[in-house]
């Protein structure tokens, strides 16, 4: 289970301070600074965070942690201003698109490693929708949230896209490599 739950309250003041630190990028190129203690007990937590931008239903951006660093409110701060401005994938947000975007933020909870013995075995272990994986291999390495699911709703077409999102063929594979996963509270 992911380690944490939000109130509603807490979830409508994350998506506000999302949304206030793309518009202050737009205003000053900077993101907003955010004071922890003036949110409530669970917000000042650390927790790592993913904030994913779509427009349209396309993705715009998704820049985020994946360990916890620093309190969660700044955490949404930093990574909403970072998915609007510094996904390499995308140019800069403009301010047209601003009120067309949709905000997603992911909470992650701790990631766990995953013990296997080859690919197959691998395979079996991974649990669709629930599992967010890290791969890791060398200086490669890529994340998929579990949000990813529903476009690769197959175990091995989601583990390829992994591989390829991590710098390997989609054909790569080596029982030396690092698995993790991890579950999210998105909203």
């Amino acid at each position: 289970m992911p380690s944490i739950k939000l109130s509603i309250e807490d979830q409508q003041t994350c998506h506000q301070v999302a949304f206030e630190s793309i518009q202050h990028g737009l205003q000053t190129g900077a993101k907003l600074r955010v004071n922890s203690a003036d949110y409530t007990e669970i917000l000042q937590q650390d927790f790592a965070t993913f904030v994913t931008l779509h427009k349209n239903g396309q993705l715009r951006g998704c820049i985020g942690a994946l360990e916890a660093y620093q309190p969660l409110i700044n955490d949404v701060a930093e990574h909403a201003f970072a998915a609007a401005f510094s996904d390499p994938r995308f140019p800069g947000l403009e301010q047209s698109e601003l009120e067309q975007l949709e905000i997603e933020i992911s909470v992650l909870g701790k990631p766990e490693p995953v013990i296997f013995k080859d690919e197959e075995d691998l395979l079996n272990q991974i649990r669709p929708d629930i599992d967010g994986l890290i791969l890791e291999h060398g200086y490669n390495r890529g994340t998929f949230l579990p949000s990813v699911w529903a476009q690769l709703p197959d175990k091995t077409e989601f583990l390829n896209h992994l591989k390829m999102k991590a710098g390997l063929s989609a054909q790569w594979w080596d029982n030396t490599a690092k698995i993790s996963r991890y579950e999210t509270f998105s909203f």
